[in-house]
């Protein structure tokens, strides 16, 4: 009696061939593909969120090699974690990261817990990266559903409509589950950012299947560079912005809703101003739901003695920077003022 023969599903085609398709052409030589502990796969994932490869590596690099334990990343002064996240961008996900990693450390020993719910449970984890941390640090078969693997997954098998729908997106974690393979799980996972049979039936501008558009708005604010000099050093007064809303927890110029008020407060916080008030070329900053333009004014004022370093407000030398996180405008910003006379 001949044997019968399970037909071959197309989730286990695509998976071999993807899987062949990393053994030979697969990046298998970046930073945290070397030394997979928990944490550092952890930071790889999170600095690669809506982050190009290329961007990250260095930024990967210096951050690991600052902080080479949970325990170090716990323990670190907050300005110095936002400092070297400084023009990486979306900087919810740093002071996330660093809100977890004390949570690892006085909750779980500074080690990552058992299991994809306890991973899940984390702050600032959610399903897609405690998979992938599971699967490329230990080798437990967990899918993932990064903004890639949607990509690759809706043009592979056809999947419309749009992805971040729950319908759709309940869809393609079912699709994911069923090419996740048993065996070599991490190689899988490192590997799903590549098929697209899209391509093939030139579909690429209908698959993924288009989100519902908002209609973007704009801002626009006076951002007040109150520049002085001391000493023959120049500094420029910095707020800390609060932890909600944009650039929360970096340092920023005090920003306003017009120059009359950005005067104004001047004046009163920081005494009378020495010369005119210089009006520098403005500041386009598109963020994802809304594009804002900041006027710099550039005014002089006396001796930094009135607001003493510390708390919500310091000097920021341009000569000598402190260790403190920018905004990547900001930080821009000041380099062009540093060239200046």
């Amino acid at each position: 009696m001949s044997e019968v023969l399970e037909p071959v599903s197309e989730a286990s085609l695509f998976t071999a061939a993807l899987l062949r398709w990393f053994d030979v052409h697969g990046r298998k030589n970046l930073p945290w593909q070397v030394n997979t502990t928990p944490y550092r796969v952890w930071v790889s994932e999170v600095m690669l969120q809506q982050t190009q490869v290329a961007t990250v590596i260095p930024y990967y690099q210096r951050f690991t090699e600052r902080f080479l334990t949970v325990q170090m990343l716990a323990a670190a002064p907050a300005d110095e974690v936002m400092h070297l996240w400084t023009g990486l961008g979306y900087y919810a996900r740093a002071r996330n990261l660093q809100a977890c990693a004390q949570v690892l450390v006085a909750e779980h020993g500074g080690e990552f817990p058992q299991g994809l719910e306890a991973v899940n449970a984390l702050p600032g984890i959610g399903r897609s990266t405690a998979g992938a941390i599971l699967a490329l640090s230990r080798g437990e078969r967990h899918p993932i559903l990064d903004g890639n693997v949607k990509r690759v997954l809706t043009r592979v098998f056809g999947i419309e409509g749009d992805p971040s729908s729950a319908a759709v997106t309940e869809r393609l974690w079912a699709q994911a589950d069923e090419c996740t393979p048993a065996e070599r799980v991490s190689a899988y996972t490192q590997a799903i950012i590549v098929f697209c049979i899209a391509a093939r039936e030139g579909r690429q501008a209908e698959l993924p299947g288009k989100k519902q558009r908002r209609e973007r708005k704009a801002r626009e604010a006076t951002l007040l560079i109150a520049e002085t000099v001391s000493g023959g050093s120049r500094a420029v007064l910095l707020e800390k912005r609060p932890a909600p809303g944009i650039w929360g927890g970096l340092w920023s110029p005090p920003q306003f809703e017009n120059e009359g008020e950005a005067l104004a407060w001047c004046r009163r916080e920081l005494g009378e101003l020495e010369g005119q008030s210089e009006a520098l070329e403005p500041i386009d900053h598109a963020f994802t739901h809304f594009d804002l333009r900041l006027n710099p004014l550039r005014v002089l004022c006396g001796a930094p003695s009135m607001v003493r370093d510390g708390g919500e407000r310091l000097w920021y030398s341009l000569e000598s920077p402190p260790r403190v996180g920018l905004p990547q405008p900001i930080r821009a910003l000041f380099d062009r003022l540093g060239r200046l006379a």
